[in-house]
């Protein structure tokens, strides 16, 4: 039987900290906690960053040697924030202590270790760029091709293999369930994702997957170096712990199978991606997981006035599956209510935030600390298009513009080519929309375009698919060929223009939904901006007029006035996001827009009936009213004129219902005029 000797600790300086004093009640709960499991839910705005980086200090300060410590983070920038805030309150060198994102731990062992997997130690780390080309090979290797089958697009056939990864979902589950449109052919892409797998290997590469799924491969394959790492770290300390996968979480399981020391911190009201392989039951399930497991609540906020957090807490309770709180505010009264305001329509609604965003300035709010948010990119299409009509700068942290976006553009060109047959550029992208049809062969079709008799004159032919059937093309690309022709030649039936409305359903219908589908891993997403730009495509009788419009607001860059900058400090501008995009953030006015059944929460999951997706979507809703320190406006546009179903009138979201009336003031907004 072997001899337990315990070793005592090298002096080490201690912090000096006086943690009762620096921490409020709850906080100081938390970091002294005695070592074993603890769950530690913190409220928005609770100070769980310094509750994390207090909890490493107190460690420190108790003996614990840095290296015997990780820290796990989602992002880079939390785990340098958190390294920093420790170094300035710990004297010495902590250089040694594991902190970083789960992927660059996987990589620091991996790179010790690779060779127990038959992978060389100096192993490429293969970017979305590398992994596509990869992933294009491996589509020629597995017999794939794509002229002759509709199958997904490189880059959307990795998505659909990370998910796999993430979710521990088999591919024929989540076909059906994520990407129904390719259930029929889940052979062929598994086929695809094998030789994938077969192809790193052979270069000795790996993706970021594999820095997760290697690094849990190692570990339990390898019982000596899972105890190594198991003996090694004593204490483990996860980070936003609601947003971790399945992988993520057996990783911290296994690591922690030794010493049981594990502090996970998170809040479950917060979990808000499981589009993207994140599973909530982590949280959730981690009391069960761990049966000895200490709960701590954080639930002291220090970002927002008393009436934000009343309706945030009263939003959120309406959810089942939760650890139940309070968020308890430590400011003062603020000056107003969160603002329920009902407009007519999404102009009006667009014109209510250009306006009241100037005022707010006015009031001394700069550009910078206000922010509009929405459930999906197409939602703000309007407010874009009114804040560049009021020389408003604005910053969009959500992704491009949107009619800079490629799917908008990709429309945008057919009803370019359809109005100018002189438009080499317009032409050449709708042609490279056909699988298989580059560069190089767009330029000999634009050629034989030019010659023929079609492209000349001032007004379009009666008919493009008279002249374009008559062109040389491979046998492989005819029948799209064929079908992009005759596309065409609905948006000019009889020689005579469709309404830009009419033109775009015409082009979904008749080419462009497909192709999305294999283009596109985000294809419900980038269908509803299509449908948006249609309805907003009924505001233009002809088609000139509305390609115009979508040229000027596709040339502005963030400053649309050239002397803004004039009026402004240090280039303030306003932030429009997605709601994902801005968790963690914080701003002292936020509009949240589009608060409609359809639109927040989104159709699809109203029409799936699936509560759990419903309790995520009020999650969501929870985290953008919390981002609001001080002014809070709930829009609501009651009508949607000209949508792409006909004109609809709006039921406001079911979420405005899951709190008393009186916490929130009603603004009814009057048209104005003379």
């Amino acid at each position: 039987m072997a001899r337990s000797y315990t070793l005592k600790k090298s002096p080490r300086k201690g912090s000096g900290i006086d943690f009762k004093a620096e921490l409020n009640d709850q906080q100081y709960a938390a970091v002294t906690a005695s070592p074993g499991q603890q769950l530690v839910i913190a409220g928005a705005g609770s100070g769980k960053t310094r509750t994390l980086t207090y909890r490493v200090a107190y460690l420190l300060d108790n003996g614990i040697a840095p290296e015997n410590i990780l820290l796990l983070t989602f992002t880079n920038k939390a785990s340098r924030e958190m390294l920093d805030r420790v170094g300035e309150l710990i004297p010495g060198d902590i250089s040694a202590l594991w902190g970083g994102t789960f992927h660059s731990i996987g990589n620091k062992i991996l790179r010790k270790h690779a060779d127990r997997l038959g992978f060389n130690r100096s192993f490429s780390i293969l970017d979305r760029e590398d992994a596509k080309d990869l992933l294009a090979a491996s589509i020629v290797d597995a017999g794939i091709d794509p002229k002759a089958m509709r199958f997904p697009k490189p880059d959307v056939v990795g998505d659909i293999a990370s998910m796999v990864h993430n979710t521990g979902m088999d591919l024929e589950d989540l076909l059906l369930e994520r990407y129904s449109y390719f259930a029929h052919i889940t052979d062929e892409i598994q086929a695809v994702i094998n030789k994938y797998h077969e192809k790193k290997k052979e270069t000795n590469s790996m993706d970021f997957d594999d820095l997760l799924v290697k690094t849990l491969e190692l570990l339990k394959g390898q019982p000596d170096l899972l105890e190594t790492y198991q003996y090694q770290f004593q204490f483990i300390l996860v980070d936003e712990y609601q947003d971790s996968n399945h992988l993520q979480s057996e990783i911290v399981d296994v690591l922690a199978g030794k010493h049981a020391n594990i502090m996970v911190v998170g809040d479950d009201a917060q979990s808000i991606y499981s589009w993207r392989g994140a599973n909530f039951e982590n949280i959730l399930k981690f009391p069960e997981t761990y049966p000895d497991a200490e709960v701590f609540k954080i639930e002291q906020n220090y970002r927002s006035s008393p009436q934000v957090l009343a309706l945030a807490n009263a939003a959120i309770s309406a959810n089942k599956k939760q650890f139940k709180k309070a968020l308890t505010p430590t400011r003062g009264e603020g000056k107003l209510r969160p603002a329920l305001v009902k407009l007519n329509d999404p102009q009006e609604q667009a014109n209510f935030v250009a306006q009241r965003i100037l005022e707010l300035r006015d009031e001394g709010i700069e550009l910078d600390e206000i922010a509009v948010l929405y459930r999906a990119h197409f939602h703000a299409m309007e407010i874009q298009l009114e804040l560049t009509n009021r020389d408003i700068p604005f910053l969009i942290t959500s992704g491009l513009r949107f009619f800079e976006q490629a799917h908008v553009k990709d429309i945008a060109s057919f009803i370019r080519f359809a109005v100018n047959r002189r438009d080499e550029v317009a032409f050449k992208r709708m042609v490279r929309l056909i699988p298989g049809l580059g560069n190089v062969a767009a330029k000999k079709l634009w050629d034989a375009w030019l010659a023929c008799e079609g492209s000349q004159g001032d007004k379009p032919p009666e008919s493009f698919s008279e002249y374009l059937l008559k062109m040389k093309v491979g046998a492989k690309i005819k029948e799209p060929w064929a079908q992009m022709a005759y596309t065409l030649d609905e948006l000019i039936p009889g020689g005579e223009f469709q309404a830009p409305s009419e033109m775009i359903k015409s082009i979904l219908g008749g080419v462009y939904d497909e192709y999305m589908q294999t283009a596109f891993k985000n294809y419900e997403i980038r269908l509803q901006d299509l449908q948006q730009l249609a309805t907003y495509g009924d505001k233009f009788p002809e088609p000139q007029e509305f390609l115009n419009q979508l040229a000027l607001l596709s040339g502005v860059d963030g400053d649309p006035a050239g002397d803004q900058g004039k009026d402004t400090k240090d280039d303030e501008k306003v932030t429009l996001s997605s709601v994902h995009q801005a968790k963690g953030l914080e701003y002292k006015a936020v509009f949240v827009i589009w608060l409609t059944d359809g639109m927040f929460p989104g159709r699809r999951v109203l029409e799936s009936g699936d509560e759990d997706s419903l309790e995520e979507e009020r999650r969501l809703f929870y985290v953008a009213v919390t981002r609001a320190k001080d002014e809070l406006y709930l829009a609501v546009p009651m009508f949607w004129p000209g949508s792409y179903t006909g004109d609809v009138v709006q039921r406001q979201s079911r979420f405005l219902k899951d709190f008393p009336a009186e916490l929130a003031e009603v603004w009814d907004v009057n048209a104005g005029g003379w």
